[in-house]
C-alpha cells in the first residue's frame, strides 16, 4: 500500500505586470517550486506585460510536501533576472479544496525574510534539578538558502529565550553547516516565554541575512522532557503583509490529488472485468465501456480516457479498447461528415494514445521541419488584409516590396515547408510504431464497413487524418513547445508561419474538400500543393494500414528488445585543464541517453530532444524509483583536498549532508506505466458516479432482458454491471480497512481565485 500525491498545474497567463526593462516592457517567465525546489520553468514571452503561456504539467511528489510557489520572473540577457512577484499555495490550502484552484491570483512582492528554505537539526531537553535548565543543542543544518555571490552562505545560529541570546560559531561558505554546540538557559516552571532558534547568514559589510527560524513552546517541552529531530525553517511573519495586486496577477489552475494505492491483488477483479468487456467487444451484454462513457461528464472525459488507455496499454489491449470505441462511435453516427468530430471518449482516447505511443515518431517526422521554420525566421503572410510592406534592397538602394511580392514569397516558403513535411511523412511508414499502424488499420476497416458506398470512398482516409493530422500533427505545429519539439515558444512572426502551415496541413487532412477551401479563399496559392499532398497522403495511409498480424508481432518483438529512452539530449561536461592560480576550465558537449537500464553518451545525437535540468533530474529519479540500494543522503559538493566542499567534513566516508530527493518528478509522455495507480484512478472515477450506475442498473433490471441468463458454458456473466458494483463495494471496503482510511469522493466544488 502506498500514498501517492500529484499536482495538476496549468499556468495560463499574466496581466498588469510591471515594466522591468528600459523599453517599458518585460520578458516574463514562470518558475514553479515545490518546497523551494525548482521543478518547472515556462517559456519566456518577450516584450509584454500581459504574457500568455498556456502550459500544463503533471507533477508527482511526496505526500509530505508543504507548499508550491509560482514566481514570475523577468529575463535579462546581461544581468541577473528580476523577480516580479509570486503566488504561494500551501498543501493545506489545496487539500481543503479538492477540485482545485481556478482563476486569477494576485502576485505579491518577494520579501527576502520570507524566502527561506532548509531544515535544522536540534536536540532540546529539560535538565531537572533545584533550578531546572533548558538545554538546546544545535547540531547541523541542510539546504540553507544561498545568500552570497559564491552560491553559499556563512551561517550561524542565534538562540533566544527569556531575554537571553546566545550564538554559535560561523561556518564559512556552506549551506550544510555542522556546529554541534550546546546552550543552556535557566528554566522557570510555568514560564510562557517561547524558545526561538534563528539561522542567519553572516556578512562582513552589509547587514546579516535572515535564513529562517523555529519557535518552540516551552510548556510542551517541559511536558515532553526531550525532543530531537530535523525541523523545517519558517519565514519571519512578524512583519505586516505587503499590499497585493500592484505587481500584477497570474491566472492558474492547480489541483492536488491524493491517492491511496492498494496492493495489486485488490485491483485484479476490476481490471479483469474491464479487460473481459474489451475482449468481448460489442458482444458484451453489459456494455460497461459504453456505460462509463455515458456517465462521464465532459469535464472529466479527457482524464478518464487517458487513464483507461494507459490501463489497457499495460494489459496489451490498447488496440482492442480503441477498436471497441470506434465501433461504438460508428454505431451512433449517421452522417459521415460528423464522424469523430465531437469530444467523445473515442476521440479523447485516441488523442492520448497517439501522444503515449507516437510521440517519438512525431519528433522524427516533424522535428526537422519545425527547426527549419524557427531558424529561417522569414516573414510569411497569405492574407492580403494583413500584409506588411517592407523595404528591400542593398547598398542604400531600397525600394518598397509590393504586396504581390510578399504574397508570392510567402506562398513559396509555405509550399517548401509543406512539401518537406509530406515527403517526410511518406518515408515514415516503417518508422511508425506497430501498435499505431495496427490501430489505424482497425479504424480504416471499421469506417469502410460502415460507409461502403463509392461516394464515401474518402471517408476512411479522412477518419485516419482526423486523428493523425487534425489532432496530432497540426496541434504540434501550432504549439511545438507543448509537444517538446522546441524549448521556447515561437515569436509573433514564427507563430504566424506555423499557423499558416497548420492550416495547410488541415486542408490536406480534410482531403481538400470544398468546405475547407471555402473558409479562407486567400489560401488558394497553396491549392496545387494541397491537391498533390492529398494524393501523397492517401498513398501513405494505404501503406500505413497495410500491416498483417505477423508483421505487427515482428515489429513489436523488435521494439521490445530495445529499452525505450526515458530522456535524451545534450549535456555539457565541465573539465578543469590545470591546477593552481592559472587554472582554466572548458566544457565539452556530449549527447546523453537515459533508459531504464543504462545511462550512455555519444559525441553526436541520434535524435532531437529537449534539454532542461529539471527534466533530467526528473528522469533520473524515475529510473531510480525501484532502486532498493538508493541512499537516503548524499553530498552535494565534492571531496577536494581534505574535506567535502558542501559541509566541510573531513571524513570522506561520512554520511551525506543532504537528503536524497527522489520523489518530485514531472510526468512525461514516455513515463513507465503504473498499473496499480491507473486502476486506482479508474476506481476513484467509478466511485464518483456509483449512484448513476446503480440507477442505470435498476432501470436495466426492470427491462425485458432482466431475467435472461447464460445459455452455455464460457458465456459472459449475466449482469456485468452488477458485478462492477460488487467490485466497487469490495474496493471501498478494502480502502476503509486500510491504515490510510477511505479515499475521498469526487470533489464537489472549486475555489475561484478572483482579482
Amino acid at each position: 500500500m502506498a500514498k501517492r500525491s500529484s499536482l495538476s498545474i496549468r499556468i495560463v497567463e499574466g496581466k498588469n505586470l510591471p515594466a522591468k526593462d528600459i523599453t517599458g516592457s518585460s520578458d516574463p517567465y514562470c518558475i514553479v517550486k515545490v518546497d523551494n525546489e525548482p521543478i518547472i520553468r515556462t517559456a519566456t514571452v518577450w516584450k509584454t506585460l500581459c504574457p500568455f503561456w498556456g502550459e500544463e504539467y503533471q507533477v508527482h511528489l511526496p505526500p509530505t510536501f508543504h507548499s508550491v510557489a509560482f514566481y514570475v520572473m523577468d529575463e535579462d540577457a546581461l544581468s541577473r533576472d528580476d523577480v516580479i512577484g509570486k503566488v504561494c499555495l500551501t498543501r493545506d490550502t489545496l487539500a481543503a479544496h479538492p477540485k482545485g484552484f481556478s482563476g486569477w491570483a494576485h502576485l505579491t512582492e518577494v520579501d527576502p525574510d520570507e524566502e527561506v528554505q532548509g531544515e535544522i537539526h536540534l536536540r532540546l531537553e529539560v535538565v531537572p534539578g533545584t533550578r531546572a535548565r533548558l538545554r538546546c543543542s544545535v547540531l547541523e543544518a541542510r539546504d540553507l538558502a544561498p545568500k552570497d555571490r559564491n552560491g553559499a552562505s556563512d551561517p550561524f545560529v542565534r538562540v533566544r529565550y527569556n531575554g537571553r541570546t546566545q550564538e554559535t560559531s560561523i561556518v564559512k561558505k556552506s549551506c550544510y553547516p555542522r556546529w554541534n554546540e550546546t546552550f543552556e538557559f535557566e528554566l522557570e516552571e510555568g514560564a510562557a516565554e517561547a524558545l526561538c532558534v534563528e539561522a542567519w547568514d553572516w556578512d562582513l559589510v552589509s547587514r546579516n541575512d535572515f535564513l529562517g527560524k523555529v519557535v518552540f513552546n516551552v510548556q510542551r517541552l517541559w511536558a515532553a522532557q526531550r525532543e530531537e529531530g530535523w525541523f523545517r525553517l519558517q519565514p519571519d511573519q512578524s512583519k505586516s503583509r505587503r499590499e497585493e495586486g500592484h505587481v500584477g496577477s497570474l491566472q492558474l489552475e492547480v489541483r492536488l490529488r491524493d491517492e491511496t494505492v492498494l496492493p495489486s491483488g485488490c485491483y485484479q477483479p476490476l481490471v479483469q472485468l474491464l479487460c473481459r468487456e474489451v475482449k468481448l467487444g460489442t458482444q458484451s451484454p453489459g456494455q460497461l465501456i459504453s456505460l462509463i462513457e455515458e456517465t462521464t461528464s465532459t469535464e472529466y472525459r479527457q482524464e478518464v480516457a487517458t487513464t483507461l488507455l494507459k490501463l489497457f496499454l499495460g494489459q496489451g489491449l490498447a488496440k482492442d479498447f480503441l477498436d471497441l470505441l470506434f465501433q461504438l462511435e460508428l454505431s451512433r453516427t449517421s452522417e459521415a461528415n460528423t464522424l469523430f468530430r465531437s469530444n467523445s471518449l473515442a476521440s479523447k482516447s485516441m488523442e492520448s494514445f497517439l501522444k503515449v505511443a507516437g510521440m517519438r515518431y512525431l519528433h522524427g517526422v516533424l522535428g526537422p521541419i519545425i527547426d527549419s521554420v524557427f531558424e529561417e525566421k522569414k516573414y510569411v503572410e497569405l492574407d492580403p488584409s494583413k500584409v506588411e510592406v517592407k523595404d528591400v534592397g542593398c547598398s542604400g538602394l531600397h525600394r518598397p516590396q509590393t504586396e504581390a511580392e510578399v504574397l508570392e514569397q510567402s506562398a513559396q516558403t509555405l509550399r517548401a515547408h509543406l512539401g518537406a513535411l509530406l515527403s517526410a511523412l511518406s518515408r515514415s511508414v516503417r518508422a511508425c510504431p506497430a501498435v499505431v499502424r495496427a490501430t489505424f488499420r482497425q479504424l480504416f476497416r471499421r469506417v469502410r464497413e460502415r460507409f461502403p458506398s463509392a461516394q464515401d470512398e474518402n471517408v476512411p482516409f479522412i477518419a485516419v487524418t482526423s486523428f493523425l493530422c487534425l489532432r496530432f500533427i497540426s496541434p504540434a505545429i501550432l504549439a511545438p513547445k507543448l509537444f517538446h519539439l522546441r524549448e521556447r515558444h515561437a515569436d509573433a512572426r514564427t507563430s504566424r508561419t506555423l499557423l499558416l502551415l497548420a492550416k495547410a496541413v488541415q486542408n490536406v487532412g480534410n482531403m481538400d474538400t470544398p468546405a475547407s477551401r471555402a473558409k479562407e479563399a486567400w489560401m488558394e496559392p497553396l491549392q496545387p500543393m494541397v491537391r498533390q499532398g492529398v494524393a501523397q497522403l492517401k498513398d501513405f495511409i494505404t501503406k500505413l494500414v497495410d500491416i498483417q498480424e505477423k508483421d505487427e508481432l515482428d515489429l513489436q518483438r523488435t521494439l521490445s528488445l530495445q529499452a525505450p529512452p526515458v530522456k535524451e539530449g545534450p549535456l555539457f561536461i565541465h573539465r578543469t585543464k590545470s591546477k593552481g592560480p592559472l587554472m582554466s576550465s572548458s566544457f565539452k558537449k556530449l549527447h546523453f541517453s537515459l533508459t531504464t537500464e543504462a545511462l550512455s553518451f555519444a559525441k553526436t545525437p541520434s535524435s532531437k530532444c529537449v534539454n532542461e535540468l529539471n527534466q533530467w533530474l526528473s528522469a533520473l529519479r524515475k529510473v531510480c524509483i525501484n532502486n532498493t540500494g538508493l541512499l537516503g543522503s548524499y553530498h552535494r559538493g565534492v571531496f577536494r583536498g581534505d574535506k567535502w566542499s558542501c559541509c566541510h567534513q573531513r571524513d570522506k566516508t561520512d554520511l551525506g549532508c543532504d537528503k536524497t530527493r527522489s520523489w518530485v518528478t514531472l510526468q512525461e509522455w514516455n513515463d513507465p506505466l503504473d498499473h496499480d495507480l491507473e486502476a486506482q484512478l479508474i476506481y476513484r472515477h467509478l466511485l464518483g458516479v456509483e449512484a448513476t450506475l446503480r440507477e442505470k442498473h435498476r432501470q436495466l433490471s426492470m427491462g425485458p432482458e432482466a431475467g435472461r441468463g447464460p445459455t452455455g458454458p464460457g458465456e459472459a456473466p449475466e449482469d456485468p454491471l452488477a458485478e462492477l458494483l460488487q467490485v466497487l463495494g469490495d474496493l471501498q471496503e478494502a480502502h476503509r480497512s486500510s491504515p490510510a482510511g477511505s479515499p475521498p469522493s469526487e470533489p464537489s466544488r472549486v475555489l475561484e481565485l478572483q482579482t
